[in-house]
């Protein structure tokens, strides 16, 4: 038997509202749900970058060494806060002193200022650092260089003074291997306003010149040098040294007569240097 029955208006009203209950139900299930996903991809999300940065910290930990035991300034230096550097490229210290065996006249001496930020002490390096290494090698001069750091401000990581620290780190444990690690750190430097190599990039670096060991490596991680950086590179500024006012870098000195240039292209030129030594050296 069939039914004929037609819903009244009134019937019609409460199944439409009952299926709007129900739709309305569904989708807030179905935002619950949506809701749960988010939360749960964030807490993924969260938990990779937590997981990724406790990793790399856990990384920078293991790499890291204890400060070793240093005098408040580095150890091989002269007087003036310098490494000197003779024949067969070995350093001046206390006990050895690398000179030639016999010789007629006296080896010039350079001196030379240097910040390893200086993008000018970069220009005359490059060019005349074969040369120069030629006759340290051979006893035809000797050559100190004296590091000091005032452009901080022209790194992002303050790349002068931690260079500075990783050079005189190398002066203090391994001297002799300075000349080489002066020559990567020129090589090696960053452009102006840019970050220059981090710590354990300057212990590559020391690596690379022959000065790999854990005391210069924790040297250089817990910069055990910068309260003598900052002194020193004061007292350079503010006061002559043997009778030369340093103003900036390099500032170079050939038997203590202080070579200058006019052109950029004097200052590039290995035979304008050479020409100079052999004057400053015969006055």
């Amino acid at each position: 038997m069939t039914s004929n029955h037609k819903p009244t208006r009134s019937e019609q009203r409460d199944a439409a509202r009952q299926k709007a209950k129900a739709l309305r139900e569904e989708n807030q299930k179905k935002a619950k749900r949506s809701k749960l996903v988010i939360q749960l991809s964030v807490v993924l999300v969260a938990l990779g970058i937590v997981g990724g940065v406790a990793a790399v910290i856990a990384i920078e930990a293991a790499n890291k060494v204890a400060a070793p035991v240093v005098d408040e300034a580095p150890k091989n230096l002269t007087e003036f806060g310098g490494l000197k550097v003779g024949v067969g490229l070995q350093a001046f210290t206390a006990d050895k002193t690398p000179t030639p065996e016999a010789s007629e006249t006296k080896a010039p001496e350079i001196v030379i200022y240097v910040d390893y930020q200086c993008p000018i002490c970069q220009a005359f390096d490059l060019p005349n650092s074969a040369q120069l290494r030629s006759w340290v090698d051979t006893g035809a001069a000797t050559v100190e260089f004296r590091p000091i750091s005032f452009l901080d401000r022209a790194s992002l990581n303050e790349y002068s003074s931690r260079a500075a620290n990783a050079a005189f780190c190398v002066a203090n444990f391994v001297p002799d291997a300075y000349f080489d690690m002066h020559s990567n750190l020129m090589i090696n430097q960053p452009v102006e306003g840019q970050a220059g190599l981090d710590d354990n990039e300057l212990y590559e670096v020391a690596q690379t010149s022959g000065a790999g060991t854990t005391e210069v490596k924790g040297c250089i991680q817990n910069k055990s040098f910068a309260d003598y950086i900052e002194q020193h590179t004061q007292k350079v500024l503010s006061e002559p040294q043997q009778g030369i006012q340093v103003t900036g870098t390099p500032t170079i000195l050939v038997n203590g007569t202080q070579f200058t240039w006019a052109t950029g292209e004097e200052l590039v030129s290995p035979e304008v240097f050479a020409q100079f030594v052999q004057t400053a050296s015969a006055e």
